[in-house]
């Protein structure tokens, strides 16, 4: 049986990631360029502890190994990099992702979710990644939906070495986002390293967000 690092790394083929990847040419910043880290964020409460986790953790969260059914809501890919101050690529970084689903639930036992919501089977709700020697990472996921009390978002939780790294990425111009209590008490230059801008590409809908540490 793979490793839930083996599988986080395999489950989109190489042909597939590559594609994904190149679908916008990478600009590294230089070794002297220094930029502003992206801007973290709270953890939430639900992230799912490892006993909540379906064995399936790997970096696609639209389908769960062994079932047949496939996650409800909008398919899309979410990729970038992850970088240091000095805008170097950061490899052997875990990334890991976690949402809710089409219907607003998340994968955790303290969430009831809006009413009568069931939650959806087919969706993953959290995997990870391992970050390239070029310090890229990509997912396979659902559009985020906003639920009660907040604008679509995606949390996301980068471990490398000895230290964590938490922030959310928001979708582009969502009406919602001006009354989200966290994503408006931003400034425009955070609120917009953390904006996730899908485009359409030959795999489907794509956003690029990289990650300054």
């Amino acid at each position: 049986m793979k490793s839930n690092r083996a599988r986080g790394r395999a489950i989109i083929s190489r042909r597939s990631a590559a594609k994904i990847l190149t679908a916008a040419p990478l600009l590294f910043l230089s070794r002297t360029a220094r930029a502003a880290p992206t801007p973290s964020s709270v953890e939430g409460p639900f992230y799912p502890t490892p006993s909540m986790r379906y064995r399936d953790i790997d970096n696609d969260l639209v389908k769960i190994a062994g079932r047949v059914e496939k996650a409800g809501g909008e398919v899309v890919h979410l990729r970038g990099r992850v970088l240091d101050r000095n805008g170097r690529p950061v490899p052997g970084a875990r990334v890991e992702i976690w949402q809710c689903d089409v219907n607003g639930r998340y994968l955790h036992s303290g969430d009831s979710g809006p009413r009568r919501a069931r939650r959806d089977s087919g969706f993953q709700g959290f995997g990870f990644d391992i970050t390239r020697p070029t310090g890229d990472y990509v997912f396979r996921t659902i559009k985020p939906v906003p639920y009660p009390g907040r604008t679509p978002h995606i949390h996301v939780k980068v471990l490398h070495r000895n230290s964590e790294y938490t922030t959310q990425f928001y979708l582009a111009e969502h009406p919602l986002n001006r009354q989200d209590f966290l994503f408006r008490r931003m400034s425009k230059p955070e609120q917009e390293a953390v904006t996730m801008r899908f485009k359409r590409s030959s795999g489907g809908a794509v956003a690029n967000v990289d990650i300054r540490l």
